[in-house]
This record gives structure tokens, sequence and C-alpha cells, in this order.
């Protein structure tokens, strides 16, 4: 992010032209280096958070957020963001404080629930692992604040219900938030990209009962989103709309073909795309990935099925799962694409799946192989998914991204000499 101010248009809920020089910019000389979001927390803001102390979590956000930011440079990473701080950790839990429209209602027994609760073609096959409970360790290390102990979890006894109109209402805490990062920001060489919940997390799960059809709902959850995607892009940031359910969503409707899917994904591009009506395409960034539960994921849809699909969501830069063991060698998926002039493609080239830390000649390789494909200039450095809170310890979080800094590094020197 450069240090000229972004136009300031006085209002979070009205969208502002930004400076064209805060889009997305290509390679040059270099492979840059970014991750999917979720970085570790200090620990003192820890305890503010457990004890839902709010006065002393706003106190603390703006030197917090400047410590995260000076980290991930000096661990080199070019695009940077907040950390995921002001979400108090909670993945969907920050959205939802942030909408209207939904009640947690008890499960009515009588009432069929609108998908699995889990990824149910996981759990199908592999019943005795789901009922201990290990899938929801995160990446397998010890158990950690923010994953659940072993143990089969309990049944849920309520659901969430939109029972009235969907409405954004955190305006006033998305400038304060932009603000803190821009702040952070000034004077420093490094870009700057916030993530926010995509429509199908925030309301694809829930039953709707207050509009006419699943399509009335869907576009008023895409236009309570949008106003936080516009308030991001106004401010001179990358947009990364956080959408694991493009892909995950195939778990919780155990019963469809590929081809069902499909239909479905066709119709959560039209949602996704209306929530981004109005902010310029090279402003945004699509992150989508597999989930991550520590579970086998034998039966992931392969991005193979679903490739062209992905291409069809209005983002400059695609941002996707391809580190573990699972999606590693679909690298290969991306030959088979006539790749779009002017896009990006961001492959995690390292994992949250496990705590070993990846070696930088590794992660230079798979930058090569992305670069082979979609072009030197358009191929960069990105995690699978949030690690902040999904390996072992923040240790090895920034291990991690130093490896894949001096991967991308290595990958540079012999693509550009």
């Amino acid at each position: 992010m450069h240090d000229a101010p972004a136009r300031d248009c006085g209002r979070a809920d009205v969208f502002c032209e930004p400076r064209k020089d805060y889009t997305l910019r290509h390679n040059t000389d270099r492979i840059l280096v970014s991750h999917a979001g979720n970085l570790p927390r200090p620990a003192d803001l820890n305890k503010l958070l457990a004890a839902r102390d709010e006065p002393g979590i706003r106190s603390r956000l703006p030197t917090a957020v400047q410590e995260i930011v000076e980290r991930q440079m000096a661990s080199g990473v070019d695009i940077v963001n907040d950390g995921e701080y002001v979400k108090a950790g909670s993945y969907t839990g920050y959205m939802q404080e942030r909408v209207t429209g939904w009640e947690a209602l008890p499960i009515d027994p009588g009432v069929p629930r609108k998908r699995a609760a889990v990824a149910e073609r996981d759990r199908r096959q592999f019943p005795g692992f789901y009922e201990s409970g290990l899938w929801m360790q995160g990446s397998g290390g010890p158990i950690r604040p923010g994953f659940f102990t072993p143990g089969a979890p309990k049944p849920a006894t309520t659901e969430r219900v939109c029972t009235g109109p969907v409405k954004y209402t955190a305006q006033a805490q998305i400038r304060s938030d932009l603000e803190i990062f821009k702040n952070a920001l000034q004077g420093k060489a490094a870009e700057g990209f916030v993530a926010a919940l995509g429509p199908l997390s925030l309301g694809a799960g829930s039953r709707n009962t207050y509009y006419p059809s699943e399509e009335a709902y869907m576009t008023a959850v895409a236009e309570a989103v949008r106003e936080e995607y516009r308030a991001i892009a106004a401010a001179g940031f990358t947009v990364q709309v956080d959408e694991p359910e493009f892909l995950t969503s195939w778990m919780f409707y155990p019963d469809w073909s590929i081809d069902e899917y499909r239909r479905y994904l066709e119709f959560c591009v039209q949602i996704i795309n209306h929530s981004l009506d109005g902010v310029p395409t090279d402003q945004v960034r699509f992150h989508s990935c597999w989930g991550s539960g520590h579970r086998p994921h034998v039966n992931d849809i392969e991005l193979r099925h679903v490739v062209d699909l992905l291409l069809k969501i209005d983002a400059q830069a695609y941002t996707i799962e391809a580190g573990n063991v699972r999606h590693e060698h679909e690298w290969r998926v991306w030959q088979n694409v006539n790749w779009p002039d002017g896009k990006i493609l961001m492959p995690g080239v390292i994992s949250h799946a496990t705590d070993l830390v990846e070696h930088p000649d590794l992660v230079a390789e798979r930058l090569v192989n992305y670069a082979g494909i979609v072009g030197k200039e358009n191929v960069q450095a990105g995690t699978d998914c949030g690690i902040g809170s999904r390996v072992g310890h923040e240790e090895v979080v920034w291990a991690k991204l130093e490896a894949m800094a001096e991967g991308a590094r290595r990958a540079s020197e012999r693509l550009w000499g």
C-alpha cells in the first residue's frame, strides 16, 4: 500500500471511487508473498478477548495491529493484513454480530435440516474417526484454544434462522477497523488486504423463514456483506472474500451428483458476484479451500470439476488451497485451463494441515510449477488457509511464513535470473 491516502467519502455505507494506485499488482521482478488471513494474537490480547473486555480490546487493537504488520514484513510478507484481530477470534461470529435478520431458535425435530452439519461424506466413510471428535483438533497437534477436546460433539439444540430483514449495521465498526489498519501501514512499503466473510458462509447454512425464496434470501445476504466489501475497497485495500463454502458445500449435500453440485455453484457464483457489485474487480481477491478441519478429506470435491466456475467469480486474484497432501497434485489441473488475461493465482504453498515446516526448496518448486502454467507475473505465494490458530504453536507459524518468503526468493532467482 502506498503512503497517499485513499479518497474518503465520509461514510462506510457509501461506495467511493478508490485510487487506482491501490489495485492488485502483478509480479515484475520477483514473486510477491502473502497469506490467507488469520495470524497469531499476542497473549495479552487473547486474555482481553477471553474476558470480553471491550474497552480493553479497543484500546489494545491499534498497537496489536501495528505489531502484527511489522512482524509480517519482517518475515518477508509483501501483502499484509491486520491479522484478523478485529474479528476477535471468530471466523463467522464477527460478521454475525454486524448484521441483523437471524435468530437462534430451538431445533424442531419435525423440520428437516437444511443440510448436513458436518463433512457428511467423510463422516459416512470414517464413522469411528468422527465419533472420536479428533476431527475438531485443527492440524492434529495438542488441544489448543479454539478447538474442541476429543470426544463426540454434543448434538446442537438450536439453529440459526432468518426471521427478518437482513441488514448490515456495522458501518462505524468497519470504519474504525480500517482506520486502525491504515495507521499501522502508514509510511510502510507493504500493501494491505482485509479478509471479509463471504455470503455463502454467512447465510447458506441457515434456514430462511422470512424471504419468499432462497434466491431472495441469499440476494439480501449478498447485499449486506457488500457494504463491508465496499468500505474496504474505498479505504484503498484489497478485499479478500473468504468463501470456503464454494468448495466445502459438497460435503454438506452428500447425496448430490457432481452435476447437481455444479448447478448449485452456478447459483453461488451469481450470489458472490452480486455481493461484489460496485467493488472494483482489481481490488478483489477470492479465497476458497476445502476446510481446515483435521479429517481425512478423502471425499473433497476435486478441483477439476469446478475450476471453470471458480474463474467466473469477479475477482482479480484467486487464492486456493494447494499445499496439503490431498490437493498438492492439483497444480496440474491448471494446465487444462485457459488462464484469463490479467488474473493472478495465489496457490497455498505452505499448509495449515501439518506442523512440519515446508522446506524453501519445496516452496520454490511449487511456485515454479505454477509459474510455468499461468506465467511468472501472475503467480504469488500464499497459504492454504489462515494458519494463526491452526498449527501447534505461533513459532511454527512464523517459521512457515519465513520458509515461504525464502522459497519465493529462490523461485524468483530461477524465474528472473
